[in-house]
């Protein structure tokens, strides 16, 4: 069962979705909750973290910072679906559909707009692209979610690409180890096995709160990984949810524990709709500078922004170099104090 209406999720969450003015039709993204995202929320709680990432507010209505697109995505479409922003590496856009709608998703000019799969047509000039281009090294496969495709249409697409590019790394981008594991069963990893030939793939995980990694999902994960699938996971830092140190370490820590790489903490993009869920930079930068502290270097993931207008990818971390003289350089230490690095 899923939930899509404001009646369904009173029904479901007792408490009032919100006690301001709330329409159907007021979410720019539409509203799905799986069973399984239910059953990881604690219904008396009206701030509960896993709530506040899929049950829909107000407040999205009354942000007028951000845009629909603030990566410029749509400027940097090559082919139909297929982003080229960075020199060696792409995005494909599988599929609209998710198994749950986040209601932090920074792609919501796209996200749940009926537009279906990538179609045969399209993957043909995306094939065509990728021929011509050897500079692209590897494309995310994302969306949207790949796996709420079928594993038969999984195969042809997987299929297509390596017979195009089998040195081209593909990094398997999902969410539904968190919204519905279930989906991952013995046929799909098959495909997977089955199409494995040429340059390897990378499973992209996106666990925000230490209570979505659950016996279910490292079960998957250990999937993954016994058919040489690495994950590596990508989180949000979002208000309410995951803003402290101590989350953020319990996460990381769990994390490493089931074998998925922390790899970034991507600061709120700046898409309409989010505000209520964006945590203030100079807050990340604190938290970050507390993580580097209690985390190992393999534990620590790179605290991110994607930058506005397009300006890609830049690491957000605290400064440690505070000057230098005729000596040498000035260096703050994590743990306090200062230490002298000769030239």
């Amino acid at each position: 069962m899923y939930i899509k209406t404001k009646k369904d999720l009173e029904k479901r969450l007792v408490l009032k979705v919100d006690e301001r003015k709330w329409s159907e039709d007021m979410p720019h993204l539409p509203i799905l909750i799986s069973d399984h995202i239910f059953s990881l929320i604690d219904p008396d709680d009206p701030d509960d973290p896993i709530r506040r990432q899929f049950v829909p507010s107000c407040l999205e209505e009354e942000d007028n910072v951000g845009d629909m697109d603030p990566l410029e995505e749509v400027r940097n479409e090559k082919a139909k679906r297929f982003i080229h922003t960075y020199e060696n590496r792409a995005v494909l856009l599988m599929t609209d559909r998710c198994f749950s709608y986040c209601r932090h998703c920074f792609r919501r000019r796209f996200t749940g707009t009926e537009i279906g799969e990538v179609r045969d047509e399209e993957l043909e000039e995306i094939g065509a692209y990728i021929k011509e281009h050897s500079e692209i090294k590897e494309i995310l496969l994302s969306g949207g979610d790949m796996f709420t495709i079928s594993n038969k249409r999984i195969d042809q697409i997987l299929s297509f690409l390596k017979a195009r590019r089998d040195d081209i790394i593909l990094r398997l981008c999902t969410r539904a180890l968190v919204s519905e594991p279930k989906r991952f069963d013995d046929e799909l990893f098959s495909v997977l096995r089955k199409n494995q030939k040429g340059a390897p793939y990378f499973l992209m995980t996106q666990f925000n709160h230490p209570r979505e990694i659950t016996a279910k999902s490292i079960g998957i994960i250990n999937k993954f990984i016994d058919i040489g699938i690495i994950p590596f996971n990508q989180s949000v830092l979002l208000k309410g949810v995951n803003d402290s140190a101590d989350v953020q370490v319990e996460l990381a820590e769990k994390l490493l524990l089931n074998r998925i790489k922390p790899y970034y903490l991507f600061q709120g993009d700046l898409v309409k709709g989010t505000i209520h869920l964006r945590v203030d930079v100079k807050k990340g930068l604190e938290i970050e500078k507390e993580m580097r502290k209690r985390l190992s270097g393999l534990a620590m993931p790179a605290y991110t922004m994607d930058l506005p207008q397009g300006g890609g990818k830049v690491i957000m971390t605290y400064n440690y170099y505070i000057g230098e003289d005729e000596d040498g350089y000035k260096i703050e230490s994590p743990f306090g104090g200062k230490r002298d690095y000769p030239k």
